[in-house]
């Protein structure tokens, strides 16, 4: 019997055994990814104070059905939407930009189909009714260079009963007074929660009206955050950059 031969056997089978364990685990990974959730983060703080940037969450690809976008690269290129189910109002959502069908937005659904939006004074009317705006207390922010910033926060309720809370900076700001917007069938009005730094709906010629077909879930579970002046790799200081209560809080 060689003993170098079937050393050598040996090896080979353990490191074959080795790449089928790795190819596996990656088909796992990408099943997990286009069919049941997907991992994004928050670059922006255009959802404050509901998400923050440096929140990593969870998106269920399930929630609204596959389209193209539900596949990594845009594959397959197929049009619609298969084993679909419509959002609603106050979802919190991530779609594609309708411009370009590439970049990631995240956004709360505020008008359905058909519907008529409006802003005026800072309050959102939808088909011609005042969505309740309630004063909560204000939403204390506190910079990498320790200024601290205190905005007015407001807990609004939609017509279905849904309930959360938005930043209003800026009393009759820029977005605070529109034009009646009129919801294409087939299309949602997206507005962020942060209602002075966001673009959204609001802006036609940014965002605008977005399809159905380019939603790619809804926004589940946050499963880490962290400071947004510390990146994710610097693990030495999580102790004191992670934010520990929002691990695993459902996104409302």
């Amino acid at each position: 019997m060689n003993v170098m031969t079937d050393k050598k056997s040996k090896e080979e089978g353990g490191f074959g055994e080795t790449v089928r364990v790795i190819i596996q685990a990656l088909l796992l990974a990408l099943v997990v990814r286009t069919f049941l959730f997907q991992p994004f983060n928050i670059p922006s703080g255009s959802m404050m104070s509901t998400l923050l940037i440096g929140d990593y969450l969870f998106v269920s690809k399930y929630a609204y059905g596959y389209s193209r976008h539900s596949f990594p690269f845009g594959l397959p290129p197929f049009e619609g939407r298969v084993w679909e189910g419509e959002p609603e109002r106050g979802d919190v959502v991530v779609f594609k930009l309708p411009r370009d069908s590439k970049t990631d937005y995240i956004k709360r659904v505020i008008g359905l189909p058909g519907d008529e939006v409006q802003v005026r004074e800072g309050l959102v009317y939808i088909n011609g009714d005042e969505v309740p705006r309630e004063r909560v207390d204000d939403y204390v922010a506190i910079d990498p260079s320790g200024r601290v910033t205190r905005v007015p926060r407001y807990r609004e309720t939609l017509p279905n009963g849904k309930s959360y809370e938005v930043l209003d900076l800026t009393p009759n700001g820029l977005s605070d007074n529109t034009d009646v917007y009129q919801v294409p069938e087939g299309h949602y009005f997206m507005m962020g929660d942060n209602r002075d730094n966001s673009t959204d709906s609001r802006v036609l010629s940014a965002v605008g009206y977005v399809p159905f077909d380019n939603l790619v879930g809804r926004a589940e579970l946050v499963f880490f955050s962290i400071d947004e002046d510390t990146s994710i790799w610097e693990f030495w200081k999580w102790p004191t950059s992670v934010r520990w209560g929002r691990l695993f809080s459902t996104v409302e």
